[in-house]
């Protein structure tokens, strides 16, 4: 693998990753790189938007396929403006398609599980609720920095990427929170 001076930093995180391979945690890093992928969250996110429109929240459904889906957009067009070329995969992976910067494993998994989380510790009334929400989202945090650190090891983004999506995701998760509270202030779902 050539690394210019520009990937320098990409290249020694991805070979310092690599280097610490094994077959039981290719195994661990390709799961969580499938809980990141479009197949595991499309029918997921479905799932969550029955939910909120079955308990009656609309709006949380709402803007919760709003987060998500501007997040896959927003990704495309980053991808489309860089036009950074992919590393070589690592473990024989098929090369994936597209561009690679910003990852849009690390980006859309990041807006998924972050609104996820923020709409959840929103309802939290409770000390006990709160706690429940906290570790739960301690949870979908840990979710989140496991599949993008499953990116990198598997070789199919840099590290940069990686940060760049999760960077991507929370000001896109800002922003689409700030919306929220300043469009619908006034109502309750």
């Amino acid at each position: 693998m050539e690394c210019g001076s520009s990937l320098q930093f990409d290249c020694a995180i991805r070979l310092l990753v690599h280097q610490h391979s094994s077959p039981a945690l290719t195994a661990v890093m390709r799961g969580a790189s499938f809980i990141g992928s479009a197949t595991f969250l499309v029918p997921l996110g479905i799932l969550v938007v029955a939910h909120y429109l079955w308990r009656g929240r609309r709006r949380t459904a709402r803007l919760f396929a709003i987060t998500v889906l501007g997040a896959e957009v927003l990704d495309q067009i980053l991808k489309l403006a860089f036009h950074r070329i992919r590393p070589a995969a690592f473990f024989e992976l098929p090369e994936p398609s597209g561009y690679s910067f910003p990852s849009g494993h690390s980006m859309v998994a990041c807006a998924f599980y972050g609104a996820l989380a923020v709409l959840a510790a929103g309802r939290a009334k409770t000390g006990a609720g709160r706690w429940t929400y906290r570790t739960v989202a301690a949870l979908l945090i840990a979710v989140i920095a496991l599949i993008g650190m499953s990116r990198i090891y598997l070789g199919v983004h840099y590290p940069s990427d990686v940060l760049g999506g999760y960077i991507m995701a929370l000001i896109w998760l800002f922003a689409a929170a700030s919306a929220r509270r300043g469009i619908w202030r006034s109502y309750r779902d």
